[in-house]
């Protein structure tokens, strides 16, 4: 049985002459980036979602997919400030948040000066950022969720906004080390970036074999991106979708949650889980080219907002179960 669509509050007038700038931009957006990332609308949409929402993506998936290629270019069409870690097994934390260095004057006074590491921008791509340590994995938790970081004791805030766009290969390969969960969970979404299908992959052959290739082009400003984040977070959510969502985390987590699935699942997700899900479908809806989300949206975001932050038992491990097939059974009876 299907569940009942959200029934949306009254937008005023000012929210509404917003949303009306605000979805002529992201459509112009979207179409920009989906220009040279070709054949992945999907990866595109959770993407664009994740950083509408205000939070930080991680993309998941093997070598050559364009995932370096898509965060380039989200720079670009956002009109956003990026650097780029090459995160290797012997960076260090200094390499991500910059170090003090002792300065000498002409009067020969000595003190320390603070150098920005490549943190300070407002879109970092950290790249392959399971190819090094745990410890400098952690570099980025405070900055990812108190958009700062300290060094030596002092403050140092970040620019606005400010993104955090992880690319990882599959744990399996040989070489990587897993992210801590406390990490994990500060990734609004999992992204996995899967390969295109026939078609794509020739219109891709086409576009990047010849002597002239698709280029992104700029279709918003920071300032603009900065006022559809402000809208998301004023968009009416109707209170199916909003008991959805509950329903939906809550039923994650052992002890609360159907005990047929529950019994693989090790630990669930947190309150955090149900906050992202809830920012994402407003993103979604925004979009799509709607003002309020659905229980569709609810649906089509789960998965990635979910599986990273849940956890199989070693027996359901065993028997080949796996996070994507729980949540399919999770989001069942919403369909």
């Amino acid at each position: 049985m299907s569940a009942p669509e959200a029934v949306p509050t009254s937008l005023d007038d000012a929210v509404a002459q917003q949303a009306e700038r605000a979805l002529d931009k992201l459509a112009g957006a979207r179409a920009a980036v989906e220009a040279v990332i070709l054949g992945q609308g999907a990866v595109v949409e959770e993407t664009l979602a994740t950083v509408l929402s205000g939070g930080h993506g991680l993309l998941v998936g093997v070598p050559g997919l364009a995932k370096t290629k898509l965060v380039e270019t989200l720079a670009v069409v956002l009109g956003l400030a990026s650097q780029r870690i090459q995160f290797t097994p012997d960076l260090m934390p200094s390499d991500i948040l910059g170090s003090e260095v002792l300065d000498e004057t002409p009067d020969h006074k000595r003190a320390f000066r603070f150098v920005q590491g490549p943190i300070f921008t407002q879109l970092l791509m950290a790249d392959e950022i399971n190819r090094a340590s745990p410890r400098t994995q952690s570099a980025l938790l405070q900055a990812m969720q108190e958009q700062h970081v300290t060094v030596a004791g002092q403050r140092y805030d970040l620019p606005r906004p400010f993104h955090v766009l992880a690319t990882q290969n599959p744990l399996e390969q040989e070489g990587t080390y897993p992210l801590p969960e406390a990490q994990l969970d500060r990734f609004l979404m999992q992204i996995d970036v899967g390969y295109p299908d026939r078609a794509a992959e020739r219109r891709i052959l086409l576009d990047t074999t010849g002597d002239a290739q698709s280029k992104p082009k700029q279709a918003m400003s920071v300032e603009d991106l900065a006022a559809a984040q402000r809208l998301v977070r004023r968009l009416p959510v109707g209170e199916t979708v909003l008991d959805a969502i509950l329903d939906l985390v809550r039923s994650a987590r052992p002890g609360e949650g159907d005990p047929a699935i529950m019994r693989h699942v090790a630990w669930g997700p947190g309150p955090r889980a149900a906050q992202a899900l809830m920012l994402a479908t407003r993103a979604r809806a925004l979009l799509d080219g709607r003002l309020a989300p659905s229980i569709n949206d609810v649906v089509a975001l789960a998965e990635p907002v979910l599986k990273h932050r849940m956890a199989l038992t070693f027996a359901a491990r065993a028997d080949g179960e796996t996070i994507s097939g729980l949540v399919k059974k999770l989001t069942a009876r919403f369909s």
